[in-house]
């Protein structure tokens, strides 16, 4: 178990959490982060060794904040489970817009971000993303097993079904960030419900 962030290494995270979200990684240096954070440099390579052990630190914070206040709300057993994928998407247009009308702009997916800049350059980093991927499909997976065990999916391979739809998931997110309109979300998102990936008979 992880211990607790002291207070420096918090601001350090969450400094480098705005900024990387809001620009890029190549775009945000260790000096900046710092300053953002109002912290000195010694205590920047105390806490984190390096940018990318900083970056790793990053995803792992995401991937929380998007299961607490997204995966775990939408995924909710409360309604019926292909009900919950519909309310995901809701959510995440939601989010979305609300982080659109601060920023000025679309920002997308975080760790998708990171995936598409990262993964072909820092085999650490693309580990960390296609774990944070995976678990999230296992996720939606176990929602699909629900829905199968109910009878709403006959014939569905569960799990290719959860991959297709976690990257249909952030092929529209990569969409509405290009197109910089969160509406894209709105149109498009509600119909990760209706992916299906047949059983191979």
């Amino acid at each position: 178990m992880n211990a607790p962030a002291t207070d420096t290494q918090q601001r350090i995270l969450d400094a480098a959490r705005e900024l990387i979200y809001a620009r890029s990684y190549a775009d945000v240096g260790v000096a900046e982060i710092c300053e953002s954070a109002g912290v000195q440099k010694g205590s920047f390579y105390h806490f984190f060794p390096s940018k990318r052990d900083l970056t790793l630190a990053v995803l792992d914070a995401h991937y929380v904040s998007f299961k607490e206040h997204l995966l775990d709300r939408a995924f909710a057993t409360d309604v019926a489970p292909l009900a919950r994928l519909e309310r995901f998407a809701k959510f995440v247009y939601e989010f979305q817009k609300q982080v659109a009308q601060a920023a000025g702009r679309v920002l997308g997916c975080p760790v998708g971000n990171l995936a598409n800049e990262m993964a072909s350059h820092d085999e650490p980093i693309r580990e960390r993303i296609d774990q944070i991927f995976q678990k999230t499909q296992v996720h939606v997976a176990q929602l699909l097993k629900e829905a199968s065990k109910a009878g709403e999916l006959p014939g569905v391979n569960i799990d290719a079904t959860a991959q297709a739809m976690f990257a249909y998931f952030e092929g529209v997110m990569m969409m509405a960030k290009t197109r910089n309109d969160p509406e894209v979300l709105r149109k498009l998102l509600p119909a990760i419900a209706q992916i299906r990936i047949p059983t191979r008979r």
